[in-house]
């Protein structure tokens, strides 16, 4: 007992107290179910079992692990952003590539009216399912991704990219005007928007932005994304991709070799990197990536420049060893089984279908 009042010590409830806050739980619950609609509260416990977060695979084992989920997440927005052509659109195309290889459904809203259709099936994306859309103003092209995301049939929004969304203000108005803001307060508006459509329908939302200066920054890092910071807070994921080296065949460039850096991640711990290459007109080495990480993981041995795998020598020199894995997909798939194992992160999963699909198709999505 509490020395100077008598009172229950501090942790200790009355039980007719406690019978009481149920009751008055319990008459909210009700309230704000009538009012609201069922559903709208619950305990945690009562709800969907919970289990590990469901996630789409990269195209890369390296960066699936890196994200610590096994790829990006449903239900959450995801931003890819880096310099110029360092390989952020080749990676969203992956994912969606990777999304359609399950049985899902895929839509890429090309803001930058950039999209190369012989490219993304090169990286392996069904072309003639993917859903496009070539909008002519930022609120247009966010309007047509919650309409889509809203329907409950999409696996995984692209938009590409934040820079390209002009608003419509901006667009109606002459060369020189100035527009303070505009494009930051269009994406704060449409991420207060999104992100429940996002969670109800279970899709995984990729925003591809790119990288501007700060002006007059003497120390720290210059750079920032465009769009204001709305998205930075609302995004699950952010992805910095760069460039680090050219992977050359003799005097040509026949790809680079990247670096994704997780700089935030709300479902495992961030600032986790990656690296693997990308070559020019065939996208992320799965090759490449899957034999560093064999020899990282003791799974094939390097002596020297000699690869063996078990009792069997596969190749001298990391681009023959890489041709010899894409000539023999036995081998290949062998190697990634067991560096998965090692990894703990599994086979990529198929796409699981949202839990209330049905009712996120009925909620029709607010018109701005």
């Amino acid at each position: 007992m509490n020395q100077k009042n008598g009172s229950p010590p501090s942790g200790a409830q009355d039980p007719k107290e406690r019978e009481r806050r149920e009751k008055a739980v319990e008459m909210a619950f009700s309230q704000i179910n009538r009012q609201f609609g069922k559903g709208s509260i619950m305990r945690l416990g009562e709800g969907p079992e919970l289990g590990p977060i469901a996630a789409i695979s990269t195209g890369s084992v390296s960066l699936d692990a890196a994200l610590g989920i096994g790829g990006v997440p449903r239900g959450r927005i995801v931003e890819i952003f880096g310099p110029e052509s360092s390989g952020k659109t080749t990676i969203a195309l992956q994912i969606v590539a990777e999304a359609q290889r399950g049985g899902g459904m895929a839509a890429f809203i090309d803001a930058e009216h950039a999209l190369d259709p012989l490219y993304a099936r090169a990286l392996g994306v069904q072309t003639d399912s993917l859903i496009v859309s070539q909008p002519d103003t930022g609120e247009q092209a966010l309007e047509i991704a919650e309409i889509l995301t809203s329907s409950g049939a999409v696996d995984v929004v692209v938009v590409d990219s934040v820079a390209a969304l002009v608003p419509k203000a901006e667009l109606e108005g002459e060369m020189g005007d100035q527009h303070m803001g505009l494009q930051a307060r269009l994406m704060s508006q449409a991420l207060r928007k999104l992100t429940g459509v996002v969670h109800r329908s279970n899709a995984c939302f990729i925003f591809i932005n790119q990288i501007r200066m700060k002006i007059g920054v003497m120390f720290g890092n210059p750079e920032t994304t465009s769009g204001g910071n709305a998205l930075k807070f609302y995004a699950s994921v952010r992805l910095d991709v760069r460039r680090v080296a050219s992977i050359k065949e003799g005097e040509e460039n026949v790809g680079n070799r990247t670096r994704v850096r997780v700089v935030k991640n709300k479902l495992s711990p961030p600032f986790r990197t990656a690296e693997f290459d990308i070559m020019f007109g065939a996208g992320v080495s799965r090759e490449g990536d899957v034999l560093d990480l064999a020899v990282d993981k003791g799974v094939v041995q390097k002596t020297g420049a000699w690869y063996t795998f078990g009792e069997e020598r596969i190749g001298q020199g990391r681009e023959n060893v890489k041709k010899f894995l894409k000539e023999t997909p036995d081998n290949f798939a062998g190697i990634e089984r067991q560096v998965r194992a090692a990894m703990g992160i599994g086979a990529p999963a198929a796409p699981v279908a949202a839990p209330a699909r049905a009712a996120a198709a009925a909620r029709p999505a607010t018109p701005q």
